[in-house]
């Protein structure tokens, strides 16, 4: 089975309306020039993917800055900054060779200097999925500006890490952060890197503009001379931008799911699931363990039976999506339809919590709890779904929506809340997305990681082997042990997995050209006349 697939929802909607992908170019010839503009609904308001990974992030800086490999047509690793690769039999070390004579936009050389920089100080340290797929790293050794040799104390497969690579080998220029707080770094909101596009500005809640590097390593490339990616975190605004030509494209499941529907039956423009498919994500109920009504896993079990996924899904989502089951979702090779769940059932959910002490008491009422969100119009939805379905059998949940800024600091730092609606991408390998929302040991404060305060040494070794498993069918049996132990315990609850959408106007070409586009470089988009 291919690693990538489209739910088969995404792949049907508005049957024949929908193009998946970018029209066959036959005969044209790539034209040059011209500005695209991109409307996104989240400002993520931070601008380095070697410090946080994240889809907001990556969409927006993968055009400046360069990962090591990236993500080919074919659905496998193919190099940016890396040109070759090989690994030792052990799996110990891993040499990368590096493209020689590119420069940073800023005019200076980049080096394996700044590879050994990026891993040991921010991919291995600070970096959200890095210090879980690069925790065994020990060295990076230079022998040569265009070598580095990844060494590691535990066994580190080939594939996996090259996987990992086109996510979370972002190489962020020494000169400008060695010596420097990495977080209040001015050049993470204006970003130097390597890429196809330099930054220009950026305006908070407004936009992000980069344009042409007219001496970028790639002879020829990029075509277009100007990106503006525009932040409208309003659904029926979006809708307005696209339908009035005010933009080209939006991407991330921007738009209400009844204009995208209603947008791929039209023929208007190409609606697609194309270009996504590794990276869905998934809304995830999120339980802060250090809450003791939540330490017992009856409570939790009780919260799944007392929501109904699939409606959510067929009421709120149009359909374009499905209930989740695992830490996986249905499209990636690691999914497994055979784990238990808990179906929607209200009165089982009563018993649980009876069972567990928790009575209801005046009003009805058998606890409260607080609930956040950030406040893009996807969480807000599911956390007033969520909030609906808990009051129904006793409990109060109050809620509390924040900007992109203040999550990080209520949630991911200080830990400010009871249970929480996370948005969690799934990034083509369980090792570099869902298991680092369960392994413990992370450092306090760093974002889209175990904030939860869940602790499990049997998961955290399981975890830790299947990311060293060299044969892929065991490794394959390890994460469906995983999944089994995670729908055991609900750590936390993997709700409703959905693949975004791309709304894209019809003259674009080579956009949604890999399963990653959305975050990968775009030097090869350009628009016929």
């Amino acid at each position: 089975m291919h690693p990538f697939q489209i739910p088969r929802r995404a792949a049907l909607l508005g049957g024949a309306g929908l193009l998946l992908g970018a029209p066959a170019m036959g005969q044209e010839a790539p034209r040059r020039g011209g500005t695209v503009t991109v409307l996104v609904t989240t400002d993520p308001r931070f601008l380095n993917p070697a410090l946080r990974g994240n889809f907001s992030i990556t969409n927006l800086a993968a055009k400046i800055i360069e990962p090591l490999v990236d993500l080919g047509p074919d659905g496998e690793p193919e190099g940016r900054l890396a040109t070759a690769w090989d690994s030792t039999p052990d799996g110990l070390a891993i040499t990368f060779r590096l493209r020689d004579g590119v420069r940073w936009h800023d005019g200076a050389p980049f080096t394996s200097a700044d590879v050994q920089f990026s891993a040991l100080e921010m991919w291995r340290k600070v970096q959200n999925y890095g210090t879980i797929v690069f925790r065994n790293l020990v060295a990076v050794d230079t022998p040569d500006a265009t070598t580095a040799i990844f060494r590691f104390s535990r066994p580190m497969p080939l594939r996996q890490l090259l996987f990992a690579a086109t996510e979370l080998s972002y190489v962020a220029p020494r000169h400008l952060y060695e010596g420097t707080d990495f977080f209040a770094n001015p050049a993470n909101l204006a970003p130097v890197g390597t890429g196809p596009f330099k930054f220009v500005s950026y305006s908070a809640g407004q936009h992000c503009i980069v344009e042409r590097n007219p001496s970028y390593w790639q002879p020829g490339l990029p075509y277009l001379d100007r990106i503006i990616t525009r932040f409208v975190p309003d659904p029926a605004a979006a809708t307005a931008a696209v339908e009035s030509g005010a933009v080209d494209m939006s991407l991330f499941s921007s738009m209400p799911r009844t204009d995208l529907a209603r947008l791929a039956r039209e023929g208007r423009f190409r609606v697609s699931a194309k270009g996504n498919e590794a990276n869905s994500i998934g809304n995830t109920l999120c339980f802060n363990h250090r809450k003791a009504e939540l330490q017992d896993v009856r409570v939790r079990r009780a919260f799944v039976h007392a929501i109904d996924a699939n409606f959510y899904v067929r009421a709120f989502l149009q359909g374009l999506g499905r209930r989740g089951l695992g830490l996986q979702p249905s499209s990636s090779a690691f999914f497994a339809p055979d784990l238990p769940d808990y179906p929607f059932d209200p009165r089982r959910a009563e018993a649980l919590l009876d069972e567990a002490g928790y009575r209801r008491g005046a009003g009805g009422v058998r606890m409260t709890l607080r609930m956040t969100s950030t406040n893009g119009d996807d969480a807000v939805r599911f956390t007033t779904f969520v909030q609906q379905s808990l009051q129904r059998i006793g409990v109060r949940v109050t809620l509390t929506a924040y900007d992109s800024a203040a999550y990080l600091a209520n949630v991911m730092r200080d830990w400010n809340f009871d249970l929480t609606a996370e948005t969690i991408g799934f990034r083509n390998d369980p090792q570099i997305s869902t298991t680092v929302f369960l392994r413990s040991g992370q450092p306090r404060g760093v974002p889209w990681s175990n904030q939860w305060g869940w602790l499990a040494p049997e998961m955290d070794s399981l975890i830790d082997t299947a990311a060293e498993e060299v044969d892929p069918a065991r490794r394959k049996q390890l994460y469906h042990d995983l999944g089994a132990m995670v729908m055991r315990d609900l750590p936390l609850w993997f709700a409703v997995e959905q693949t975004y959408t791309s709304v894209v106007v019809p003259k674009m070409r080579n956009d949604h050209n890999n399963a990653r586009w959305t975050g990968s470089h775009w030097a090869d988009l350009w628009m016929a006349g």
